[in-house]
């Protein structure tokens, strides 16, 4: 019985931030120039945080492959312990022009995850070049363990090629 009742607060927990994220987007979020996926490392929560080490492949609609490393790093209620996941996100800009790299940079927005076996998580970023750049909130990410998560998550991408 305790553990519906964990499971259920956390996933109305995760519904209440996520309905909140389309709020924080901006006015124009600007054109969808490609995807960013992320294979996050996994690690315990540490009740008030969380860092995780990540590598990315960014595919834009116009161009090449790029990759990335990065760290991100959660502030808030983060509690239990998750196995490796993916994260998908949209990636928007003010223009198609984009030139390599682009992506480099620090980003900030809200987080929040559930995961009792499986489970899912959300994270709704900007940041980048001139701040101008959005990792869409329709990013999903997948993870296996059990963990429940939410608070302000930031993330720092660093170009490797």
């Amino acid at each position: 019985m305790t553990r519906y009742i964990t499971t259920l607060f956390a996933t109305a927990a995760v519904a209440g931030t996520l309905a909140a994220m389309p709020a924080m987007a901006a006015d124009d979020p600007g054109i969808k120039v490609g995807v960013l996926n992320c294979t996050v490392a996994g690690g315990s929560g540490f009740i008030f945080g969380s860092s995780k080490e990540m590598t990315c492949v960014y595919n834009p609609v116009k161009g090449t492959k790029e990759t990335y490393v990065g760290r991100i790093t959660k502030y808030g209620i983060d509690v239990g312990e998750t196995g490796v996941s993916k994260i998908a996100w949209g990636v928007l800009a003010p223009s198609a022009d984009m030139k390599s790299g682009a992506l480099e940079g620090d980003y900030v927005g809200l987080s929040a995850e559930a995961t009792v076996g499986g489970g899912v998580g959300a994270n709704a970023l900007v940041g980048g070049l001139d701040k101008s750049i959005t990792l869409n909130p329709v990013s999903v990410q997948v993870q296996n363990g059990l963990n429940v998560a939410a608070g302000i998550a930031q993330l720092k991408l660093t170009a490797t090629n």
